[in-house]
């Protein structure tokens, strides 16, 4: 009876013992399976910063060469823009010069033209006194040949 009894207990504390680590086996399973759970959602939450940082990063880096652009090409207006200034201020110039070239060569004709009239004026003057003192001279000779 004893025996009996003594087996029982024994039996009884070998199925406690048993529940007992099926139980502690069954915790330490839902403590991996959480940390697991843990560790996942940790590992997707670093990798969701990640590709968050590198969206960041490439839309900062498109946006500076956005504005690099622009800026390439503000630059080349304003170049162009000064280029051209440049050209009209040129052919102004050249159109300045030859007008200034034509008053001088119409100074010159008109300085020429005025010059070979005063000429002519003089020499007509110098003709006139020249028959003037001829037509004398005819004259006196007319006259002491009418004497004679």
């Amino acid at each position: 009876m004893l025996m009996l009894l003594l087996q029982q207990q024994q039996e009884q504390q070998q199925q406690e013992k048993q529940q007992q680590q099926e139980k502690q086996q069954q915790q330490e399973q839902q403590q991996q399976k959480e940390q697991q759970q843990q560790e996942q959602q940790q590992k997707k939450e670093q990798q969701q910063q990640r590709e968050q940082q590198q969206k960041e990063q490439q839309q900062q880096q498109n946006q500076q060469q956005q504005q690099q652009q622009q800026q390439k090409e503000e630059e080349q207006q304003q170049q162009k823009e000064h280029q051209q200034q440049e050209k009209q201020q040129q052919q102004e110039d050249e159109q300045q010069q030859q007008q200034q070239q034509q008053q001088q060569q119409h100074q010159v004709v008109i300085s020429t033209v005025i010059k070979t009239l005063k000429q002519q004026k003089q020499q007509q003057e110098q003709q006139q006194k020249l028959w003037c003192l001829y037509s004398d001279y005819l004259k006196k000779i007319e006259i002491s040949m009418g004497d004679k």
